[in-house]
This record gives C-alpha cells, structure tokens and sequence, in this order.
C-alpha cells in the first residue's frame, strides 16, 4: 500500500491546488479597531462567472446598543458566526432616500455554525457577541461591497436602540 505524509497547510504548499484563509483569530489586513475589526476580502471562491468574497468581522464585548445601520442594494450578505452564537440586528429596506425604520429594528440570536442570508437593502450592521468572549463572524459578501455598494448611517441619539435579553 502506498504511504503519504501530512504537509503543513501553507500559501507556498497549497497555491497549485487553491486558496485558504484562517477565519477565526485571523491575522491580515484589516478595517477598524476593537471591539469590531472587519477583516476583509481574506480569499475569494469563483462560483461559475461571479465571486464570493470571504471576510472575518471579529466583535468583542461592547454596549448592547445599535448606533450604526448599514445596507447593500446589489446583493446578498451570508453571516456565519464560527465559535460563539452572535446578534444580528436588521430592519426592512426602506426607499431611497430614507434612513434605518427604527421602529422596525429586530434583534435575532444566530447560534455559532448557523448561516444567516441578508436580501438586499435590509438594514444591519456588525453584530454582537452574546457574551464576554470574542466573536469571529464570517462575512460572504462580493469582493469590495464595503467599498462600492454600501451605505452607512449612523443613528443620532434619539433613533439608537438598546437590546434587552
């Protein structure tokens, strides 16, 4: 019988056969400080004429209170919490123009392994951990959207909302 020996996963080892990237703990460029860092665009799978793009936004501890809104008009976004559950918040699209319907403002517990697919121009943002330890979140997104299709509004005191639960 023939024998083979286990390589270390490495970019020089793998690159004939794919890509890879570490998503929880990662260590690569990223966007923001703690308690929320968006490591963007870590490896892209080509699904046939488009791009998915794989990014990490690591949340730690931080006030239970929504103050930022965010949408995509063009896609979809795939949020996966790896190894803690996470909070999402999201509101309905609303029409151009007009900002987050606060009132409108849901809170879901996504349990860590469980996907959660956005539809386009549904209002979110980072989400939250449950708990005092860190959140490594997998982001699926087209490479860029942060910097091509995405709004943000960040809530004036008076429209924040505080999560209870």
């Amino acid at each position: 019988m023939k024998t083979v020996e286990v390589k270390e996963l490495t970019v020089e080892a793998f690159l004939p056969y794919g890509r890879f990237a570490a998503l929880i703990d990662p260590a690569a460029e990223k966007l923001g400080a703690p308690p929320i860092e968006f490591y963007r665009d870590m490896v892209q799978q080509d699904l046939g004429g488009s791009d998915i793009s794989f990014s990490v936004c690591r949340v730690e501890k931080r006030e239970m209170v929504i103050d930022t809104s965010e949408y995509h008009t063009a896609c979809t976004e795939g949020i996966l919490p790896l190894d803690n559950d996470a909070l999402i918040h999201v509101a309905p699209a609303s029409p151009n123009g007009e900002t987050v319907p606060v009132d409108r403002i849901e809170v879901f517990r996504v349990p860590k392994g469980t996907v959660a697919i956005l539809r386009p121009g549904i209002w979110h943002h980072a989400p939250f951990t449950v708990n005092d330890d860190p959140a490594n979140v997998l982001i699926m997104l087209p490479e860029r959207t942060y910097a091509n299709d995405c709004e943000v509004y960040e809530h004036p005191e008076e429209e924040k909302v505080q999560i209870e639960g």
